[in-house]
């Protein structure tokens, strides 16, 4: 039988899949801004690419690391007993660096400076309830596939709810804190203020918590294969 993959080649997968989607999201919103002045068509080209995109890294990177991409995925599998803590502490702040390493490297393919800090500001309510619910909605997509062992849909189930999220809610989404971190390093279309991403982040944790009780409420003795 063959062994898994080795702590350090796991974590290093989380980095490279977390920089890959930043990749997507910066790029495709640089990319739509360059293509088109209608901002429904730039949104609907960033949501496309983006779940495209992520539904390729989780089919690559899942026999590897579990593909999570996201600190909130992962904080909620180690909550859940399916990820040792000390797993989750060295893929933690590698989804982090992924996803600024990501950023950079896609303002750089585009001739921007490496890194500009956004001005964009997203500090609404309604967009911090429209976070939460998406986080919710995407963590409990993904667990429920996971405990019914659907482990073939996911890639494709992922990608299109995030995509969809664009949409559905009024954050456009984000639901990953190494994202709303990566997003602060480009003022471009894709950027998130400092500000901002502090309470998206927030927000996404608090789902994770509510998703994490759900789960022991729910199904007390689930635990991953």
């Amino acid at each position: 039988m063959k062994s898994p993959p080795s702590l350090p080649i796991r974590t290093l997968a989380e980095f490279l899949g977390t920089a890959w989607l930043l990749i997507a999201i910066v790029g495709s919103g640089i990319m739509a801004q360059r293509l088109t002045e209608d901002p429904g068509l730039q949104l609907l080209q960033n949501a496309l690419v983006t779940g495209f995109a992520l539904a390729a890294i989780i089919a690559a990177l899942r026999p590897v690391s579990g593909a999570h991409v996201n600190p909130a995925v992962t904080l909620t599998a180690a909550a859940v007993g399916q990820l040792p803590w000390r797993e989750a502490a060295g893929y933690l702040p590698a989804q982090v660096a992924g996803g600024i390493a990501g950023t950079l490297l896609a303002n750089l393919m585009f001739g921007l400076p490496p890194a500009e800090i956004s001005t964009t500001v997203r500090d609404a309510p309604i967009t911090w309830l429209g976070d939460f619910v998406a986080t919710v909605g995407l963590l409990s997509l993904i667990f429920t596939l996971v405990a019914t062992r659907s482990y073939n849909s996911l890639p494709a189930a992922v990608g299109a709810y995030v995509a969809g999220a664009y949409y559905f809610t009024s954050s456009t989404g984000v639901a990953n804190p190494a994202v709303a971190i990566g997003r602060i390093f480009t003022d471009t279309f894709a950027g998130i203020a400092p500000q901002s991403a502090a309470i998206f982040i927030l927000t996404h944790l608090t789902a994770a918590a509510l998703v994490t009780l759900t789960h022991h409420l729910l199904a007390p003795s689930n635990r991953s294969p």
